[in-house]
Protein backbone atom coordinates (compact mmCIF):
# COMPACT_ATOMS: atom_id res chain seq x y z
CA UNK A 1 0.00 0.00 0.00
CA UNK A 2 1.38 3.13 -0.78
CA UNK A 3 2.36 5.31 1.85
CA UNK A 4 1.76 9.14 -0.91
CA UNK A 5 -1.73 10.41 -1.11
CA UNK A 6 -3.89 9.15 -4.67
CA UNK A 7 -4.44 12.73 -5.61
CA UNK A 8 -3.95 16.15 -3.89
CA UNK A 9 -6.62 19.39 -5.39
CA UNK A 10 -4.89 22.22 -6.61
CA UNK A 11 -6.52 25.40 -6.28
CA UNK A 12 -3.79 27.52 -8.87
CA UNK A 13 -1.26 26.87 -11.16
CA UNK A 14 1.63 28.58 -10.84
CA UNK A 15 1.19 30.31 -14.18
CA UNK A 16 -1.92 31.82 -13.26
CA UNK A 17 -0.93 32.45 -9.95
CA UNK A 18 2.21 34.85 -10.73
CA UNK A 19 -0.55 36.25 -13.29
CA UNK A 20 -2.99 37.10 -10.40
CA UNK A 21 -0.48 38.22 -8.22
CA UNK A 22 2.68 39.30 -10.06
CA UNK A 23 1.40 43.26 -8.86
CA UNK A 24 1.80 42.96 -5.12
CA UNK A 25 4.27 45.05 -3.80
CA UNK A 26 7.61 44.38 -2.24
CA UNK A 27 7.13 43.03 1.28
CA UNK A 28 3.35 42.50 0.62
CA UNK A 29 0.81 39.83 2.01
CA UNK A 30 -2.19 38.99 -0.30
CA UNK A 31 -4.31 37.55 2.67
CA UNK A 32 -5.38 34.68 -0.51
CA UNK A 33 -4.53 31.06 0.63
CA UNK A 34 -3.87 28.75 -2.53
CA UNK A 35 -2.09 25.05 -2.97
CA UNK A 36 0.21 24.71 -5.37
CA UNK A 37 2.06 21.25 -6.64
CA UNK A 38 4.88 20.88 -8.34
CA UNK A 39 8.88 19.34 -8.44
CA UNK A 40 11.20 20.67 -5.98
CA UNK A 41 14.52 22.04 -7.65
CA UNK A 42 16.26 23.09 -4.65
CA UNK A 43 16.28 23.68 -1.30
CA UNK A 44 18.04 26.01 0.70
CA UNK A 45 18.34 26.95 4.79
CA UNK A 46 18.52 30.66 6.51
CA UNK A 47 18.37 30.23 10.33
CA UNK A 48 14.98 29.60 11.08
CA UNK A 49 13.14 30.47 7.55
CA UNK A 50 14.72 28.15 4.85
CA UNK A 51 13.30 28.05 1.30
CA UNK A 52 12.87 26.26 -2.11
CA UNK A 53 11.71 26.47 -5.65
CA UNK A 54 8.75 24.38 -7.20
CA UNK A 55 8.31 23.73 -10.45
CA UNK A 56 5.04 22.77 -12.33
CA UNK A 57 4.98 22.63 -16.23
CA UNK A 58 6.85 25.20 -17.45
CA UNK A 59 6.37 27.67 -14.45
CA UNK A 60 8.42 28.18 -11.24
CA UNK A 61 7.27 29.67 -7.68
CA UNK A 62 9.45 30.35 -4.44
CA UNK A 63 8.00 28.64 -1.01
CA UNK A 64 8.98 30.10 2.08
CA UNK A 65 9.23 27.94 5.44
CA UNK A 66 9.10 30.08 8.60
CA UNK A 67 9.61 28.37 11.78
CA UNK A 68 6.77 30.52 13.56
CA UNK A 69 4.29 29.00 11.41
CA UNK A 70 5.81 25.53 10.76
CA UNK A 71 6.67 24.68 14.16
CA UNK A 72 9.99 22.67 14.83
CA UNK A 73 8.71 19.07 13.10
CA UNK A 74 7.34 20.92 10.42
CA UNK A 75 10.45 22.71 9.81
CA UNK A 76 12.59 19.43 9.95
CA UNK A 77 10.20 17.98 7.41
CA UNK A 78 10.16 20.73 5.32
CA UNK A 79 14.26 20.72 5.17
CA UNK A 80 14.41 17.33 5.05
CA UNK A 81 12.62 16.93 1.52
CA UNK A 82 14.65 16.13 -1.67
CA UNK A 83 15.69 17.87 -4.55
CA UNK A 84 13.60 16.32 -7.81
CA UNK A 85 10.83 15.87 -5.02
CA UNK A 86 6.79 16.13 -6.30
CA UNK A 87 5.09 17.66 -3.44
CA UNK A 88 2.06 19.85 -2.67
CA UNK A 89 2.03 23.12 -0.33
CA UNK A 90 -0.34 25.35 1.01
CA UNK A 91 -0.30 29.04 2.15
CA UNK A 92 -0.60 32.52 1.65
CA UNK A 93 0.47 34.35 -1.44
CA UNK A 94 3.04 37.05 -0.71
CA UNK A 95 6.09 39.03 -1.71
CA UNK A 96 9.40 39.02 -0.52
CA UNK A 97 11.06 42.00 0.66
CA UNK A 98 13.65 41.55 -2.61
CA UNK A 99 10.47 41.30 -4.70
CA UNK A 100 10.33 37.20 -5.11
CA UNK A 101 6.44 36.40 -5.52
CA UNK A 102 6.28 33.50 -2.66
CA UNK A 103 3.90 31.23 -1.00
CA UNK A 104 4.43 31.13 2.52
CA UNK A 105 3.97 27.64 3.21
CA UNK A 106 1.72 26.07 6.48
CA UNK A 107 1.44 22.57 5.07
CA UNK A 108 3.87 20.58 2.89
CA UNK A 109 3.06 17.48 1.81
CA UNK A 110 5.22 14.76 0.13
CA UNK A 111 3.48 13.40 -3.23
CA UNK A 112 6.07 11.37 -4.87
CA UNK A 113 9.73 11.01 -3.77
CA UNK A 114 12.66 11.24 -6.15
CA UNK A 115 14.39 8.06 -5.28
CA UNK A 116 17.59 8.95 -7.97
CA UNK A 117 19.40 12.02 -7.38
CA UNK A 118 19.42 14.90 -9.98
CA UNK A 119 21.98 16.42 -11.78
CA UNK A 120 23.72 19.49 -10.25
CA UNK A 121 21.17 22.07 -10.61
CA UNK A 122 23.21 25.30 -12.24
CA UNK A 123 24.68 23.73 -15.04
CA UNK A 124 21.66 21.71 -16.20
CA UNK A 125 22.28 18.71 -18.29
CA UNK A 126 24.46 19.40 -20.93
CA UNK A 127 26.10 16.37 -22.29
CA UNK A 128 24.36 15.41 -25.30
CA UNK A 129 24.41 11.91 -25.16
CA UNK A 130 22.46 12.04 -22.08
CA UNK A 131 19.99 14.26 -23.24
CA UNK A 132 19.15 12.35 -25.99
CA UNK A 133 18.81 8.97 -24.35
CA UNK A 134 16.69 10.30 -21.38
CA UNK A 135 14.25 12.81 -22.25
CA UNK A 136 12.55 13.38 -19.44
CA UNK A 137 15.99 14.62 -18.35
CA UNK A 138 16.32 16.70 -20.35
CA UNK A 139 12.79 18.10 -20.42
CA UNK A 140 13.64 18.46 -17.03
CA UNK A 141 16.19 20.71 -16.40
CA UNK A 142 16.70 22.58 -19.56
CA UNK A 143 14.16 25.11 -20.51
CA UNK A 144 14.90 25.00 -24.63
CA UNK A 145 13.52 21.55 -24.83
CA UNK A 146 10.29 22.36 -22.75
CA UNK A 147 10.03 25.77 -24.95
CA UNK A 148 9.98 23.96 -28.04
CA UNK A 149 7.80 21.06 -26.72
CA UNK A 150 5.02 23.66 -25.69
CA UNK A 151 5.58 25.86 -29.01
CA UNK A 152 4.67 22.67 -30.75
CA UNK A 153 1.81 22.31 -29.11
CA UNK A 154 0.63 25.72 -29.64
CA UNK A 155 1.86 25.06 -33.25
CA UNK A 156 -0.71 21.90 -34.10
CA UNK A 157 -3.35 23.68 -32.56
CA UNK A 158 -3.03 26.63 -35.08
CA UNK A 159 -2.67 24.24 -37.82
CA UNK A 160 -6.18 22.67 -37.38
CA UNK A 161 -7.98 26.21 -36.47
CA UNK A 162 -6.35 26.93 -39.68
CA UNK A 163 -7.86 24.59 -41.69
CA UNK A 164 -11.12 23.94 -39.56
CA UNK A 165 -11.71 27.32 -40.30
CA UNK A 166 -11.53 26.92 -43.65
CA UNK A 167 -13.59 24.35 -44.27
CA UNK A 168 -11.01 21.44 -44.96
CA UNK A 169 -11.61 18.24 -43.19
CA UNK A 170 -9.54 16.79 -40.49
CA UNK A 171 -8.49 12.89 -41.62
CA UNK A 172 -6.51 10.56 -40.19
CA UNK A 173 -5.34 7.30 -43.24
CA UNK A 174 -3.38 3.82 -42.60
CA UNK A 175 0.05 3.97 -41.10
CA UNK A 176 0.55 0.16 -42.33
CA UNK A 177 0.11 0.22 -46.13
CA UNK A 178 0.76 -2.68 -48.41
CA UNK A 179 2.69 -1.14 -50.99
CA UNK A 180 5.40 1.13 -49.77
CA UNK A 181 4.75 4.37 -51.90
CA UNK A 182 3.95 8.11 -51.67
CA UNK A 183 7.27 9.07 -51.48
CA UNK A 184 11.17 8.06 -52.59
CA UNK A 185 12.92 6.32 -49.29
CA UNK A 186 13.30 3.41 -47.74
CA UNK A 187 10.46 1.83 -45.81
CA UNK A 188 10.54 0.24 -42.39
CA UNK A 189 9.13 -3.44 -43.24
CA UNK A 190 7.02 -5.34 -40.55
CA UNK A 191 4.86 -8.38 -40.95
CA UNK A 192 1.51 -8.88 -40.56
CA UNK A 193 0.78 -12.31 -38.28
CA UNK A 194 -3.04 -12.87 -39.54
CA UNK A 195 -2.75 -12.45 -42.96
CA UNK A 196 0.41 -13.43 -43.09
CA UNK A 197 1.84 -10.39 -45.40
CA UNK A 198 4.31 -7.96 -45.38
CA UNK A 199 3.50 -4.22 -44.96
CA UNK A 200 5.49 -0.99 -44.46
CA UNK A 201 4.67 2.14 -42.25
CA UNK A 202 4.25 4.73 -44.40
CA UNK A 203 6.79 7.30 -45.69
CA UNK A 204 4.16 9.64 -46.77
CA UNK A 205 -0.25 9.30 -46.74
CA UNK A 206 -0.17 10.88 -50.15
CA UNK A 207 -1.80 7.84 -52.23
CA UNK A 208 -4.80 7.43 -48.95
CA UNK A 209 -5.16 11.35 -49.41
CA UNK A 210 -5.48 11.05 -52.58
CA UNK A 211 -8.04 8.46 -52.80
CA UNK A 212 -10.06 10.41 -50.39
CA UNK A 213 -9.90 13.45 -53.37
CA UNK A 214 -11.74 10.62 -55.68
CA UNK A 215 -13.89 9.84 -53.00
CA UNK A 216 -15.43 13.24 -53.19
CA UNK A 217 -13.48 15.37 -50.15
CA UNK A 218 -12.33 17.81 -51.93
CA UNK A 219 -10.33 19.92 -48.85
CA UNK A 220 -8.87 17.57 -46.74
CA UNK A 221 -5.65 17.92 -43.96
CA UNK A 222 -3.67 15.58 -42.32
CA UNK A 223 -1.16 15.91 -39.19
CA UNK A 224 0.30 12.09 -39.04
CA UNK A 225 3.58 10.22 -38.17
CA UNK A 226 5.27 9.31 -40.85
CA UNK A 227 8.56 6.44 -41.13
CA UNK A 228 11.42 6.60 -43.29
CA UNK A 229 14.10 3.70 -42.50
CA UNK A 230 17.48 6.06 -43.62
CA UNK A 231 19.99 8.17 -42.04
CA UNK A 232 19.30 10.84 -39.13
CA UNK A 233 20.00 14.31 -39.00
CA UNK A 234 19.25 17.49 -37.09
CA UNK A 235 16.80 17.89 -40.49
CA UNK A 236 15.72 14.57 -40.54
CA UNK A 237 14.55 11.70 -38.61
CA UNK A 238 12.94 8.26 -39.30
CA UNK A 239 9.80 8.62 -37.34
CA UNK A 240 8.65 12.55 -37.66
CA UNK A 241 5.00 14.31 -37.70
CA UNK A 242 4.31 16.30 -41.55
CA UNK A 243 0.93 18.11 -42.56
CA UNK A 244 -0.58 17.55 -45.94
CA UNK A 245 -3.52 19.15 -47.25
CA UNK A 246 -4.79 18.74 -50.62
CA UNK A 247 -7.60 21.28 -52.00
CA UNK A 248 -9.51 20.76 -55.42
CA UNK A 249 -9.80 23.59 -58.02
CA UNK A 250 -7.14 25.27 -57.47
CA UNK A 251 -3.48 25.84 -59.08
CA UNK A 252 -0.26 26.22 -57.10
CA UNK A 253 -0.32 29.97 -57.17
CA UNK A 254 -3.76 29.62 -54.52
CA UNK A 255 -1.77 26.95 -52.55
CA UNK A 256 1.00 29.20 -52.36
CA UNK A 257 -1.13 31.40 -51.21
CA UNK A 258 -3.06 29.06 -48.59
CA UNK A 259 0.57 28.03 -46.84
CA UNK A 260 1.61 31.96 -46.46
CA UNK A 261 -1.53 32.49 -44.48
CA UNK A 262 -1.18 29.08 -42.55
CA UNK A 263 2.79 29.61 -41.94
CA UNK A 264 1.93 33.47 -40.66
CA UNK A 265 -0.98 32.18 -38.38
CA UNK A 266 1.58 29.59 -36.68
CA UNK A 267 4.23 32.05 -36.41
CA UNK A 268 2.08 34.44 -34.51
CA UNK A 269 0.74 31.28 -32.27
CA UNK A 270 4.26 30.41 -31.09
CA UNK A 271 5.84 33.63 -31.17
CA UNK A 272 2.89 36.18 -30.23
CA UNK A 273 4.45 38.19 -32.87
CA UNK A 274 5.14 37.94 -37.26
CA UNK A 275 8.61 39.88 -35.95
CA UNK A 276 11.22 37.18 -34.48
CA UNK A 277 14.74 35.79 -34.53
CA UNK A 278 16.52 32.03 -35.61
CA UNK A 279 19.57 31.45 -35.05
CA UNK A 280 20.91 35.08 -34.80
CA UNK A 281 18.68 36.12 -38.17
CA UNK A 282 15.58 38.99 -37.69
CA UNK A 283 12.81 37.41 -40.10
CA UNK A 284 9.47 39.48 -40.38
CA UNK A 285 6.81 37.29 -41.69
CA UNK A 286 4.33 40.60 -42.34
CA UNK A 287 5.64 41.21 -45.31
CA UNK A 288 4.45 39.28 -48.60
CA UNK A 289 6.48 36.31 -49.09
CA UNK A 290 8.49 36.57 -52.04
CA UNK A 291 8.43 34.21 -55.53
CA UNK A 292 10.95 33.25 -57.70
CA UNK A 293 12.20 30.85 -59.92
CA UNK A 294 14.73 28.79 -59.47
CA UNK A 295 16.80 30.42 -62.32
CA UNK A 296 16.72 33.94 -60.27
CA UNK A 297 17.76 32.63 -56.91
CA UNK A 298 20.43 31.06 -58.22
CA UNK A 299 21.72 33.58 -60.44
CA UNK A 300 21.07 36.28 -57.29
CA UNK A 301 23.33 33.53 -55.17
CA UNK A 302 26.29 32.75 -57.78
CA UNK A 303 25.86 35.19 -60.57
CA UNK A 304 25.37 32.39 -63.17
CA UNK A 305 22.53 33.00 -65.61
CA UNK A 306 21.24 29.22 -66.05
CA UNK A 307 18.10 29.64 -68.00
CA UNK A 308 19.76 29.41 -71.61
CA UNK A 309 22.03 26.41 -70.91
CA UNK A 310 18.54 25.09 -69.64
CA UNK A 311 16.32 25.91 -72.44
CA UNK A 312 19.20 24.71 -74.67
CA UNK A 313 18.77 21.15 -73.13
CA UNK A 314 22.58 20.76 -72.84
CA UNK A 315 23.28 18.76 -69.72
CA UNK A 316 27.43 18.61 -70.28
CA UNK A 317 27.44 22.16 -69.73
CA UNK A 318 25.00 22.40 -66.89
CA UNK A 319 27.23 19.61 -65.29
CA UNK A 320 30.55 21.53 -65.86
CA UNK A 321 28.87 24.68 -64.16
CA UNK A 322 27.56 22.39 -61.75
CA UNK A 323 31.44 21.53 -60.83
CA UNK A 324 32.59 24.89 -60.98
CA UNK A 325 29.98 26.04 -58.63
CA UNK A 326 31.77 23.29 -56.52
CA UNK A 327 28.79 21.21 -56.57
CA UNK A 328 28.77 17.05 -56.38
CA UNK A 329 27.43 16.51 -59.65
CA UNK A 330 26.98 12.88 -61.11
CA UNK A 331 27.82 12.34 -65.06
CA UNK A 332 25.34 9.76 -65.67
CA UNK A 333 22.44 12.34 -63.91
CA UNK A 334 19.92 14.51 -66.15
CA UNK A 335 19.85 18.14 -66.67
CA UNK A 336 17.15 18.49 -64.12
CA UNK A 337 18.65 16.16 -61.26
CA UNK A 338 21.99 18.77 -62.25
CA UNK A 339 20.39 22.03 -61.81
CA UNK A 340 18.27 20.97 -58.29
CA UNK A 341 21.99 19.69 -56.78
CA UNK A 342 23.47 22.61 -58.23
CA UNK A 343 20.27 24.98 -56.34
CA UNK A 344 20.30 22.95 -53.11
CA UNK A 345 24.30 23.17 -52.90
CA UNK A 346 24.89 27.10 -53.97
CA UNK A 347 21.69 28.79 -52.95
CA UNK A 348 19.50 27.24 -50.71
CA UNK A 349 21.05 27.62 -47.50
CA UNK A 350 21.31 31.26 -48.23
CA UNK A 351 17.63 31.87 -48.49
CA UNK A 352 17.03 33.46 -45.05
CA UNK A 353 13.71 35.12 -45.66
CA UNK A 354 10.17 33.42 -46.63
CA UNK A 355 10.83 32.74 -50.10
CA UNK A 356 8.87 30.50 -52.09
CA UNK A 357 11.26 28.94 -54.97
CA UNK A 358 8.48 28.17 -57.44
CA UNK A 359 9.17 25.95 -60.12
CA UNK A 360 11.16 22.46 -60.70
CA UNK A 361 11.91 20.45 -62.67
CA UNK A 362 9.86 18.24 -64.66
CA UNK A 363 12.75 15.30 -63.90
CA UNK A 364 12.97 15.49 -60.02
CA UNK A 365 9.19 16.35 -59.91
CA UNK A 366 7.22 14.14 -62.26
CA UNK A 367 3.75 14.35 -60.64
CA UNK A 368 3.23 18.00 -60.63
CA UNK A 369 1.68 19.83 -63.45
CA UNK A 370 3.35 20.95 -66.29
CA UNK A 371 4.88 24.44 -65.61
CA UNK A 372 2.50 27.13 -67.60
CA UNK A 373 5.47 29.18 -69.09
CA UNK A 374 9.26 27.25 -68.24
CA UNK A 375 9.54 24.22 -70.77
CA UNK A 376 10.43 20.89 -69.04
CA UNK A 377 9.45 22.61 -65.12
CA UNK A 378 6.53 21.83 -63.00
CA UNK A 379 4.13 24.12 -60.92
CA UNK A 380 5.86 23.17 -57.57
CA UNK A 381 7.30 25.41 -55.62
CA UNK A 382 9.29 25.20 -52.29
CA UNK A 383 8.86 27.55 -49.64
CA UNK A 384 12.81 28.35 -47.94
CA UNK A 385 12.80 29.99 -44.52
CA UNK A 386 16.00 30.26 -42.74
CA UNK A 387 17.71 28.04 -45.50
CA UNK A 388 15.78 25.28 -44.97
CA UNK A 389 12.74 23.70 -47.19
CA UNK A 390 9.68 24.31 -44.77
CA UNK A 391 6.75 23.02 -47.43
CA UNK A 392 6.58 22.34 -51.39
CA UNK A 393 3.14 23.21 -52.44
CA UNK A 394 2.11 21.90 -55.76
Amino acid sequence: MSDYPYRYERTLRVADLRERFDELEPGAESGSEVRVAGRLLSIRKQGKAAFADLRDGMDRIQLFANQKVLGDDGMDSFVSLGVGDIVGAAGEVIKTRRGELSVKVDEVILLAECIRPMPEKWHGLSDIEVRYRQRYLDLLLNEEPRRALHARARANSAIRAFFDGRGFSEVETPILHPIAGGAVARPFITHHNALDIDLYLRIAPELYLKRLLIGGFDRIYELNRSFRNEGISPRHNPEYTMLEAYEAYVDFEDTMNLVEDLVKEIAQAVNGSLRFEVDGHELDFSAPFQRRTMFEVIQQATGKDLLPVWTAGDAGSLGAIGDELGAAIDPKWGPGKILLEIFEATTEKALIDPIFVAGFPKEVSPLAKDHRSIPGFTEHADLIIGGVEIAPCY
